[in-house]
């Protein structure tokens, strides 16, 4: 089934078989199948009373023209009960479709987000993320439409244009082959178009990815540029993706204008042949005025299913390239899922013969490294740019895997293989600024959900942040993007505040310190290690730092 499929489309060998597509399609309909089914029991609905309003426009007419007896008041009634079940039927269909359609959309996004997150961290990034932006936004859209909206209106489609047909075969069995069989011809002809338009459909969403990544890039980074003055050089940049995606829109709009242009020439001399042939039954009175009148609305409800059908492999092509981006996300495995397994405070960890390289690397990072992170010491992990700190530090947190070796947290009743179930107990203060946009309280509300205002207002005096209590609106003072509004030196300090919120085992700090003076320096340091009740780690170059160490690992650049 699923060959026949693939050469009555002309589907392209890709990276992903057409069973493998379809299975995916299929899992990702199973979770948006509520809207699909309640889009298909309307569609169908609404085909039957389309065609019912059919027969009650030729009743009406033929009663008003004495063709046949009745009242023309029921037949009027009778019309606009149609007419009004048709005006509900239209609003259920918006409605389910703006509604329900969001909350799949949000649904789906949410599930990639969350297997983005559960995946294994591989250090180098495949996917830009303006590009991954762009995937999870339009290419979800795509999906999603398709799934919930386009195959459930080609089921009614198809309804239509078999139930048309079934009555206009009870009218004129002659006329009813005559346009069924016109159909199948163009359809072959739509087919042609197939081989390029995917091709075509993948690039200009490459294109669109590009000119997001360019625009992402230049918001996130605009201070540098600004200083650098390289507004002319990243404007350009722009232009030359944006030209690139221009010229595959223009190459598939080209493509698909032509395929129509042919399509509706075909379907119009089909309307062309349905209505001479019915004025010529009319013109020798075999046909009423309102049996022409239903027999062209007829033709018109069989042709357009049709065309709705014929546009159906376009939007296959449209699907299968979303659903390729979309599944390129899902490549990396999925991290080691469970509960989460926190070890009985002082922990400490071990670091036994760690060798590590990247997968396209073209030498080891770290060789032969031993080390004890022993439990409630003060370390500081020393050693020149490139040599392999923030390698041991995502090591550290379960979020790489030595190549050769193994890393140990233990206490004093048992050691464990460090896996990212047991990444609770541990504590990470990242390099610069890392706060998210909103307030300073939902942002030490991450290291702690259910955090009291008591003890956000310890943790800020602790880390030298208590300046939060002079601001106007305090803990509620907003935050935009990266800390904005803040120094960088208060942006750390209420970093800090978050990770002391947070309160577990093992704490790395990751040049956290380097945008505060040194009295403000000290007085923090003295403060997180004054109740020597937890396993600290350094990452630093500054000396104050270094003091306040018992231990220090210098890490050597392999050659």
């Amino acid at each position: 089934m699923i060959d026949k499929i693939r050469r009555l489309f002309q589907i392209p060998n890709t990276r992903y078989t057409t069973k493998e597509i379809f299975h995916w399609l299929w899992l990702a309909w199973r979770g948006n199948h509520k809207q699909a089914i309640l889009n298909a029991l309307i569609g169908l609905l609404s085909v039957g009373v389309s065609l019912a309003t059919v027969w009650a426009v030729q009743n009406a007419i033929d009663v008003a023209s004495h063709v046949k007896p009745g009242s023309i008041y029921i037949a009027v009634s009778t019309m606009g009960a149609l007419i009004l079940c048709d005006f509900g039927l239209n609003i259920a269909s918006v409605w389910v479709r703006n509604l329900l359609g969001i909350k799949a959309q949000n649904r789906m996004q949410q599930n990639m987000l969350d297997r983005i997150l559960h995946s294994e961290w591989h250090g180098r990034e495949r996917h830009h993320s303006g590009d991954v932006l762009n995937r999870l936004e339009f290419d979800v859209a795509n999906v999603v439409t398709f799934l919930t909206e386009t195959i459930p209106s080609s089921i009614s489609t198809l309804a239509m244009f078999l139930g048309a047909f079934c009555y206009l075969l009870t009218m004129d069995w002659r006329l009813a082959l005559l346009i069924v069989v016109i159909i199948p011809l163009f359809v072959l002809v739509s087919k042609v178009y197939v081989r390029q338009m995917r091709r075509l459909t993948k690039e200009v969403r490459n294109s669109d990815s590009k000119v997001q990544s360019v625009l992402q890039e230049t918001i996130q980074h605009r201070m540098l540029i600004k200083t650098l003055e390289s507004d002319e050089m990243i404007v350009g940049k722009l232009e030359g993706t944006q030209k690139e995606l221009r010229q595959k829109v223009i190459s598939k709009t080209k493509f698909s204008v032509f395929s129509n242009l042919v399509l509706n020439f075909g379907f119009a001399f089909g309307y062309l042949v349905a209505f001479t042939w019915a004025a010529i039954r009319m013109s020798l009175h075999t046909l009423s005025f309102g049996g022409m009148t239903a027999f062209l609305q007829l033709v018109n409800k069989i042709q357009s299913p049709a065309r709705q059908l014929t546009k159906l492999v376009p939007a296959f092509v449209s699907v299968f390239t979303a659903a390729e981006r979309l599944m390129e996300l899902e490549e990396n495995p999925l991290e080691e899922q469970g509960d989460p397994i926190e070890l009985s405070s002082p922990c400490g960890i071990r670091l036994k013969g760690i060798n590590y390289r990247y997968e396209d690397g073209d030498r080891e990072i770290l060789r032969d490294l031993n080390f004890d992170f022993y439990p409630c010491s003060c370390t500081a992990i020393l050693g020149e740019t490139g040599a392999g700190k923030t390698t041991l530090i995502r090591m550290l947190l379960a979020l790489l895997k030595p190549t050769k070796g193994k890393v140990e947290i233990y206490n004093a009743q048992e050691s464990r293989e460090l896996s990212p179930l047991m990444r609770t107990n541990f504590v990470y203060v990242p390099q610069g600024n890392t706060l998210l946009s909103g307030t300073i309280r939902e942002n030490l509300l991450l290291g702690k959900v259910d955090a009291t205002q008591e003890e956000m207002e310890e943790v800020l005096c602790k880390s030298c942040a208590d300046f939060v209590f002079h601001l106007p609106l305090g803990l509620d003072t907003p935050c935009s993007e990266q800390g904005g509004g803040l120094s960088e030196g208060q942006a750390q300090r209420i970093a800090i505040a978050r990770s002391l919120l947070r309160n577990r085992s093992i704490m790395i700090f990751d040049e956290a310190t380097s945008a505060l003076d040194p009295e403000t320096e000290k007085k923090l340091l003295k403060n997180i290690l004054s109740t020597h009740d937890k396993t600290v780690i350094f990452i630093t170059h500054r000396p104050a730092v270094v003091e306040y160490c018992d231990q220090t690992l210098t890490i050597e650049k392999i050659q």
